[in-house]
């Protein structure tokens, strides 16, 4: 006996339909990594085999990969053989986390229903992660309940379970005030900082911070190349620096931003609590997704670079798909200090030729008497090597607001013709495409977590930030994910060693001189 489910209501759309940054949705399908006809590769699959993604339709191009060359090589060896505007690849997958897209929906007080026009929709939310320390509240339903929706879900047993909850009023505005910025990454931080907590509790807003004399105003349908800088959160003493990602899109026609595409990069080999996996990802989800989205907590900043041509663009997000395809295959790992979320994406857009300042390291000297200091204090030589990876390593690629103000910064030098260097052929192009800079403050969604703030930018910061008792500090454990030892490819390169790795070498040499000229002194 078969019992008949009833059709989900029509004002469910597919999640494939629109646009996934700048590729249209309808390029792709929807499945889950337990597909065995994509021609994604079967590493990126297994990532996903519980979740829903979006793969690329047979006839669309995908991004490729080397095997043999690392990271900074691979994408320097195809930016060399691939002009600018050349190529539009697809990313291996796109995390949808849902089937069904509900648009223009108002949620009752009690979270309980959704109102489309005359169409009453019951809804639920997806179920919480077991990891995930804060919840939705009376103060999110208040907060959510004021405005219109874009809701990710699925229908299910006669009701929508919402992934996503996306406020449609989180847009660009057709004429966002003007407040221009200095070509400084210090004004770019001071204008971050200038609200109380980093604007975790203030209005979503939109400033114009530079615009190309005699432009259009109406930036409609344009492409973007964009980047987010999410804040620290207020309950884990381990995310104070924040998250960065790069996005790539189109402005709607009403101002929209929800499809654009975040090249979302997290630890691959261990469980997020989140519930976060490292892939593109749609606006709306990378902010929103009940479990996942950065704006359940902290503050954002949306730096967006309006373009008159989608070449640089479309460049930048080609190349960002070959990351992925490396990085799923265990080409290069994510490391805190080394390859973080600002030092993969800082990195693959240096390998394409956009020279973003250096800022540097925060210091030597610090590095290598901390090495052993904090090696014998923490009886952990993990510890003291993994500080001295962190002091010694360029903050434009360790700290995300770091790299978020020298690219800003570079932005509006580029805009302004005052770069100060010979420019490489994909620096000239961006220049000569950029029409507009604006700067989008997103708030942190009200529910039960603590408010966040503004990231750090250094390690003094972030001790003064933290507790010093480190038995006090908060931080949520978290589990391993174990990748496939058949999933390796011989073939890859190996990673180069830390930088701890030679200073540990150094001191055991300087040890074994030591001793040297003791038993010397004593024979």
């Amino acid at each position: 006996m078969t019992t008949d489910v009833p059709p989900a209501p029509s004002v469910i759309e597919s999640a494939a339909t629109g646009a996934f940054g700048l590729l249209p949705a309808a390029g792709f399908r929807l499945t889950s990594g337990r597909c065995d006809d994509c021609a994604t590769i079967p590493q990126a699959l297994w990532f996903f085999r519980d979740e829903r993604i979006a793969v690329p339709l047979p006839d669309r191009p995908l991004a490729a990969f080397s095997r043999t060359l690392p990271l900074a090589g691979d994408l320097a060896a195809w930016h060399a053989a691939t002009p600018v505007g050349a190529a539009l690849d697809y990313p291996p997958l796109v995390w949808t986390a849902a089937d069904g897209v509900v648009t223009g929906a108002r949620l009752s007080a009690d979270g309980r229903a959704l109102h489309i026009g005359d169409c009453r929709l019951p809804c639920a939310l997806a179920p919480r992660h077991p990891l995930n320390r804060s919840w939705l509240d009376e103060s999110s339903m208040n907060f959510l309940a004021q405005r219109p929706l874009r809701v990710r879900g699925d229908w299910r047993d006669g009701r929508f379970v919402a992934r996503t909850l996306w406020p449609l009023d989180f847009r660009l505005p057709e004429a966002p005030p003007a407040r221009p910025l200095a070509a400084d990454p210090l004004a770019l931080r001071e204008r971050v900082r200038e609200q109380p907590r980093g604007g975790a509790r203030s209005p979503f807003a939109v400033e114009q911070l530079w615009r190309r004399p005699g432009s259009a105003a109406d930036d409609a349908s344009r492409p973007v190349l964009a980047f987010v800088l999410n804040g620290a959160q207020g309950d884990d003493d381990e995310a104070h620096g924040g998250h960065f990602a790069a996005l790539t899109g189109r402005i709607g026609a009403d101002g929209a931003i929800h499809d654009w595409l975040a090249a979302n990069y997290y630890a691959l080999d261990t469980e997020s609590e989140k519930g976060i996996v490292a892939a593109p990802v749609p606006l709306d989800n990378y902010l929103a997704d009940v479990n996942a989205g950065q704006a359940w907590y902290r503050p954002s900043y949306l730096l967006v670079a309006v373009l008159r041509d989608a070449r640089t663009a479309a460049h930048v997000q080609s190349a960002l798909g070959r990351v992925y395809n490396q990085f799923y295959r265990h080409q290069f790992s994510y490391q805190h200090a080394r390859a973080n979320c600002a030092g993969i994406s800082v990195s693959a857009l240096r390998a394409l030729g956009w020279r973003i300042p250096v800022r540097g390291a925060e210091s030597w000297l610090r590095a290598i008497a901390a090495l052993p200091a904090v090696a014998l204090a923490n009886g952990s030589l993990r510890q003291g090597k993994a500080t001295f990876d962190y002091l010694t390593e360029d903050r434009t690629r360790l700290y995300p607001a770091a790299a978020f103000e020298e690219i800003g910064a570079d932005l509006l030098r580029l805009a302004s013709g005052t770069a100060g260097r010979p420019l490489s052929a994909f620096e000239e192009t961006l220049a000569g495409d950029l029409d507009a800079l604006l700067l989008v403050h997103i708030p942190q969604l009200p529910s039960s977590r603590a408010w966040g703030d503004y990231p750090v930018v250094d390690s003094r910061e972030y001790h003064r930030r933290v507790p010093k008792n480190p038995a006090h500090r908060q931080i949520v454990p978290v589990g391993p994910r174990p990748f496939p030892k058949d999933f390796i490819d011989p073939q890859a390169p190996r990673e180069p060693p830390l930088r701890s790795d030679y200073a540990l070498a150094g001191y055991g040499l300087l040890l074994l001189l030591i001793v040297a000229l003791a038993l010397r002194a004593l024979l």
